[in-house]
């Protein structure tokens, strides 16, 4: 199938957004030598058969499912003595979450795309705003009016929910 192989313009798109100052994976591999390591095409390729290959196959190796999480204490506190104070991160193998981003964003184009995904589901979808939720709402509401029908909303705030949680 066609649509199931990577090209190298999604390896660029994909990294090109990823911050060279973020702590390294599970691997010490940076974003930045990640970078320099696909700007070259004999390895850019290699890559790409490998992430083709996983797709194609329907299985991820346990080198990229390996993680490791380490607690990192939040600057500028008084006592550290409740677990909020603490942030915890997991550590990955870069080249299984480049894989990952690449992989994401296709199967994301091809649901999309086939209407695989209702309308109303736009929750973690990339490019999908909070104004697209209102024109979504909007447009059911319109639909509900055309048909005669009455339509209603219920809206709550979650941030109650997350009393911890910086809002």
């Amino acid at each position: 199938m066609k649509w199931l192989l990577c090209s190298e313009v999604e390896f660029f798109s994909s990294i090109n957004k990823c911050n060279n100052s973020l702590t390294h994976g599970l691997d010490k591999l940076l974003w930045k030598y990640l970078k320099l390591i696909i700007k070259d095409t004999i390895c850019l390729k290699k890559i790409i058969n490998i992430a083709d290959a996983y797709f194609e196959l329907g299985y991820w190796s346990l080198h990229f499912k390996v993680s490791t999480s380490i607690i990192i204490p939040k600057p500028n506190k008084d006592l550290y003595n409740s677990s909020k104070i603490f942030r915890p991160i997991i550590l990955l193998n870069m080249l299984g979450k480049l894989i990952e981003k690449v992989i994401g964003k296709r199967l994301q184009f091809y649901l999309i795309s086939n209407n695989f995904i209702h309308l109303s589901q736009l929750g973690s979808l990339k490019q999908y705003l909070s104004s697209d939720t209102g024109v979504t709402l909007t447009h059911f509401i319109y639909t509900n009016w055309i048909k005669n029908n009455t339509t209603s909303t219920l809206a709550f705030d979650i941030a109650q929910f997350f009393p911890s949680s910086n809002h």
